[in-house]
């Protein structure tokens, strides 16, 4: 059996088959529809956000700089998990490389876990507006802002590929069917 469970950690070629949410009825394609719906507008919204943010010189303050990097954090959130099970769902392939999904993992987790970070700045930001406005101009400078948005960026990399590789590290001995919404999350180590 252990041999079993080895060739079949090894074997090249073989893909994750996620059973996903959407099957081709009705009700399936209205809830395609919706969460299209709701996907474009997250896109449309947060591009907005970064464009207006970015065009205005009276929004070139360190509390918008910070909520243009968190508008560009959701936008690439959406787009890592959404595509993929859109046109699973439209071309009726339902594979994931173990590559694919790694790198879906490491994404959405950095992402995640950047926003974390980047809220955490934000909050700070918020704090020394209120608490310390006499020397918030000095305080929260430009300089320091790119250095919030850049940890917050970096340990969320961090963060994703730490905890990416613990998760793709685990020998996989079960089916490779999953049942998940979208493709690959950090729970796909609770089947392996």
């Amino acid at each position: 059996m252990t041999g079993a469970m080895e060739k079949a950690n090894g074997t090249p070629g073989v893909n994750f088959i996620p059973l996903g949410l959407f099957n081709h009825t009705p009700a399936h394609r209205l809830l395609f529809s919706l969460v299209l719906t709701i996907f474009l507008s997250s896109l449309l919204g947060n591009g907005l956000m970064i464009l207006l943010t970015f065009r205005d010189p009276g929004l070139h303050t360190p509390m918008y700089f910070l909520l243009s990097q968190l508008s560009l954090m959701d936008l690439m959130l959406a787009a890592t998990t959404v595509p993929k099970m859109a046109t699973s769902y439209l071309l009726g392939t339902r594979s994931i490389s173990p590559a694919g999904c790694g790198a879906q993992i490491f994404l959405f987790l950095t992402l995640g876990g950047g926003e974390c970070f980047l809220l955490a700045a934000m909050a700070y930001d918020r704090y020394v507006a209120i608490c310390r406005l006499l020397g918030y101009a000095v305080l929260m400078n430009q300089r320091l802002c790119l250095h919030m948005s850049t940890g917050s960026w970096l340990l969320g990399a961090a963060d994703g590929l730490m905890q990416a590789a613990a998760t793709l590290s685990f020998p996989y001995c079960r089916s490779w069917e999953i049942n998940h919404l979208f493709l690959c999350d950090i729970t796909i180590s609770s089947i392996i």
